[in-house]
């Protein structure tokens, strides 16, 4: 028995019903809200989901959804100077990779993953994308993997070594669950938010 997996595997047995269904269906529903933001702003798919990834880290989803609409639209109706001044809830480097991703012409999912530059916000463009294999692995999914909450900021740099490791005890355990892979970590860390109380 590998306790990490079980880890993984207790969380995803503490949630609820409803939390199930909310993991099962988070990445799908993300995507819709990408869509919908493509068409409104007649920016590409693989732009309004990378322009999302972009502007996740440490910001709420909600809040996150805003930023990526209030940026595109910036974007769209000035050009990259307006869209660099618009305030967003995550890092100046992130939203220059997001002006990044806008001037880019008609970019294929590697063009963007290659602006992302980073493997969780890569993952994250993928899950997003519609990847159920992709394990979206950042500091929640690190505590879950580890059995005990630890702030975000205590959370250690997770190297490639210990990233591959973390994919693939979530890996084992949704084979053992029978659910994909994606939708596994986005049960957990629903339940999870809801267990400790998170917000972001």
């Amino acid at each position: 028995m590998k306790t990490n997996v079980e880890n993984i595997k207790a969380i995803y047995q503490l949630a609820s019903a409803a939390e199930r269904a909310d993991g099962s269906s988070w990445y799908p529903v993300s995507h819709c809200v990408a869509l919908e933001l493509a068409d409104r702003y007649k920016v590409t798919e693989c732009q309004a989901i990378g322009v999302i990834a972009a502007l996740s880290p440490r910001n709420r989803w909600e809040r996150n959804v805003h930023d990526a609409e209030s940026l595109i639209s910036a974007y769209v109706a000035a050009g990259p100077e307006q869209a660099v001044l618009t305030k967003v809830c995550t890092f100046t480097n992130n939203k220059n990779k997001a002006v990044k991703i806008l001037q880019a012409v008609n970019p294929t999912a590697d063009d963007v993953r290659a602006i992302l530059s980073g493997p969780k916000l890569k993952e994250f463009f993928s899950c997003i994308l519609g990847s159920r294999k992709e394990i979206c692995v950042d500091g929640h999914a690190y505590c879950i993997w580890n059995g005990g909450r630890t702030g975000l900021k205590d959370v250690p740099a997770i190297g490639i070594k210990l990233r591959r490791e973390i994919k693939a005890d979530y890996a084992e355990a949704a084979e053992a669950l029978d659910v994909p892979p994606s939708a596994l970590q986005a049960t957990t860390w629903v339940a999870w938010r809801r267990i400790h109380g998170v917000t972001k």
